[in-house]
């Protein structure tokens, strides 16, 4: 058994499954749309600002943190935006799944 080609297999595997067809068909949506394709990115690049600070141990500033929320709360009233984010939590979820899974299986103990 070569790992791989095993690693190959579940890259087509994961292609091949709804989580990934169903955030890709939404991407490509939400592309079509600049004004969406733009507010979703500046909320992912805050999100990712405020998610660094935390992992880093620095205080995530309040204006960060109400910026977030609010683009947030926009986000959830758009229902493209909504379907894209909830396409997206379902593919991530899946890849995390699969990354505990073998986590899991080569823990040294």
């Amino acid at each position: 058994m070569n790992i791989y080609d095993e690693a190959h297999n579940l890259a087509k595997l994961i292609k091949a499954s709804d989580e990934y067809k169903q955030y890709v068909a939404v991407k490509k949506e939400v592309a079509a749309v600049p004004e969406l394709n733009e507010m979703l990115g500046d909320f992912q690049q805050k999100q990712f600002q405020m998610q660094a600070a935390q992992f880093s141990g620095q205080d995530v500033g309040p204006e960060l943190l109400q910026q977030v929320q609010d683009l947030y709360q926009i986000i959830m009233k758009d229902p493209m935006a909504m379907k894209y984010m909830q396409a997206e939590m379902g593919f991530t979820r899946m890849i995390s799944d699969i990354y505990k899974i073998l986590e899991d299986a080569v823990k040294v103990e």
